[in-house]
């Protein structure tokens, strides 16, 4: 059912609804069955190190900054309200918490049976 502004709405104010689309990631083929969402909060300075995650994670910063980078891409700063893409089993060079440190949401996403794993990279 569509929202509809009601009665009082004023013409010349915006809509009550809003969408902006911020990522449209293609997924490679790979049967999802779960989303595991994780909030997780990386002090001032920690730095998650080079890893790779068994499955693709998308997510978006809540708090604070980070620096984040995919092998072969350029480095980004992601501040609240940026998303991003970790593709699976593709090394993850940079995500290091800024001075302000770092909170995001994370979702993984998961085939039958699977558990999120990140594995450290040398």
């Amino acid at each position: 059912m569509p929202i509809r502004p009601s009665a009082e709405h004023d013409e010349g104010m915006p809509e009550p609804v809003t969408r902006q689309t911020l990522l449209t990631q293609r997924i490679p083929t790979t049967p999802t069955s779960s989303v595991e969402v994780r909030r997780i909060t990386l002090l001032p300075r920690v730095s998650g190190g080079a890893h790779v995650h068994n499955c693709p994670v998308l997510g978006s910063i809540e708090r604070g900054s980070v620096v984040f980078q995919v092998e072969g891409e350029d480095e980004q700063v992601l501040r609240p309200g940026d998303v991003f893409y970790e593709p699976a089993d593709r090394v993850i060079t940079r995500w290091d918490a800024t001075e302000e440190g770092v909170t995001f949401l994370g979702y993984f996403l998961l085939s039958d049976g699977q558990r999120p794993e990140l594995t450290p990279v040398p």
